[in-house]
């Protein structure tokens, strides 16, 4: 591998690692969420995991908006912007903190419009007992990722990775006390599961604030300074990427809403077992997940400086790693299915056994399409280091609604296909957002080359 190369892989990975690692910690915090529904009931996994798509769905977009807080403090910090770095960060807070309210709000009426999408009204309840108290956990979850794409952009990823991980274990061991009746608690089911979360996910945002005002590192930033008084000109600005990033994500995770509505629409059987190998996908997903943020800020930062080819050289080494690491899943997923789904659901257990088996026949689609999502979601994080963020939604929005979706409801409705057409779709509408979505790269790359190039060669003469 050349030098330069050589170079950037160990760069991003340095950066990714930690990422991932959060990634992943947060990825189980929702595993323990979905293993403590299974523990509860098969009613309580299948209407917990209604009501998780439906927090996932609004969640998400918020969480595409404020991800552009990393991507343009990431270009300040390659451009020595130091005031404009701080600034974003604090827009980055308030945007937060106002998304929060509104997500919220719309999670505690969200009843009605699921009946009417025809969920059934034992899931409906369900749903709405874990969403009690759950959307309690967005202004720290939403703070904790503004706060995060700052630390992540100045290269300091480290305290992001140690806090997760603590917050993994905290809310597993508070779930199973509240799940178990442990200590004297009282026993409170799919409301207990949202309760933990909210306290988690607030204490974390409360340690890396603290971490942030504490460390020599961030001394050159003073986020508490001002923070009174949001800057609205970098309230527009975050806006303006943010809002078709969140767009992004929101048509992304609604295929898989609307993925989930289907499954509803089919029996407790197949919403449950969609939820338990959807799980499952997520954990792998979190590696290009993290790497993706990772890819976003070595762009940015090359971006903002100016180098080009840098910028290019750090997608291309992103996109291809990303690929190779999701194959190795692929086999994962082939040869050890039953295993998998095994850690999340009493195999030995007949109340389980039709879920068990249409999970491992879902994990069988699964290995063809998280090579797609993964490189489509490395591609997407380059693109976004570009300060691009209108192609991306575009690009998804074709891919996901106009192919994925149409795919999924054909081949499992018209074709008879169940559940594992539905998750057919899903894997043609991501293979088409992998490629599309490379091509945008390559494409907007050559083209701000090429520009570059012509600008120097029309400079020179005249400076002779």
């Amino acid at each position: 591998m050349h030098s330069a190369a050589r170079s950037e892989l160990w760069a991003l990975l340095r950066l990714a690692g930690p990422l991932i690692a959060s990634q992943l910690a947060h990825m189980l915090m929702v595993l323990t969420d979905t293993m403590m529904m299974a523990r509860i009931s098969p009613e309580a996994l299948a209407g917990g995991g209604l009501g998780a798509a439906s927090y996932s769905f609004v969640s998400i977009f918020c969480l595409g908006v404020i991800a552009a807080v990393g991507t343009l403090v990431s270009i300040r910090k390659g451009a020595g912007d130091v005031v404009g770095a701080t600034r974003l960060t604090q827009a980055g807070l308030w945007l937060s903190w106002i998304m929060a309210g509104v997500a919220a709000l719309t999670l505690w009426n969200l009843s009605p419009l699921l009946l009417m999408l025809g969920q059934t009204p034992g899931n409906v309840e369900a749903a709405g007992q874990f969403l009690l108290l759950l959307p309690l956990a967005l202004p720290g979850y939403l703070s904790f990722m503004a706060l995060r794409g700052f630390t992540s952009a100045l290269g300091r990823t480290s305290p992001i990775m140690v806090i997760s991980l603590g917050g993994t274990v905290a809310n597993f061991l508070l779930n199973y006390a509240l799940i178990e009746g442990l200590f004297g608690l009282p026993k409170l089911g799919l409301v207990g599961i949202g309760l933990v979360t909210a306290i988690v996910a607030n204490c974390m945002a409360l340690l890396l604030a603290w971490h942030i005002r504490r460390h020599h590192a961030y001394a050159a930033y003073p986020i508490r300074r001002g923070l009174s008084r949001p800057c609205m000109p970098a309230l527009r600005e975050l806006w303006r990427l943010g809002l078709p990033i969140g767009g992004t994500y929101a048509v992304e995770v609604g295929l898989f809403a609307f993925a989930a509505l289907c499954m509803g629409n089919m029996g407790s059987t197949q919403l449950g077992a969609h939820q338990i190998a959807l799980q499952i996908v997520s954990v792998a997903f979190m590696i290009p997940a993290g790497l993706s943020y990772a890819v976003t800020m070595r762009i940015g930062q090359h971006y903002g400086g100016g180098h080009l080819i840098a910028a290019r050289r750090a997608g291309r080494i992103g996109i291809g790693f990303g690929a190779a690491t999701m194959l190795a899943f692929a086999v994962l997923f082939w040869f050890a299915p039953n295993e998998l789904v095994g850690l999340f659901l009493n195999q030995h257990d007949p109340k389980f056994h039709d879920v068990i088996q249409l999970a491992v026949k879902l994990l069988a689609v699964a290995a063809w399409f998280e090579l797609f999502d993964g490189t489509q979601t490395i591609a997407m994080g380059a693109i976004r280091g570009l300060k691009d963020a209108k192609t991306t939604f575009l690009v998804g929005l074709g891919c996901y609604w106009l192919i994925g979706a149409p795919a999924a409801w054909f081949m499992a409705f018209n074709l008879e296909g169940g559940a594992v057409g539905i998750w057919w779709g899903l894997a043609l509408g991501l293979a088409c957002a992998a490629v599309g979505l490379t091509l945008a790269f390559e494409w907007r790359m050559r083209r701000m080359i090429g520009g570059t190039l012509v600008g120097a060669l029309r400079v020179t003469p005249e400076s002779a």
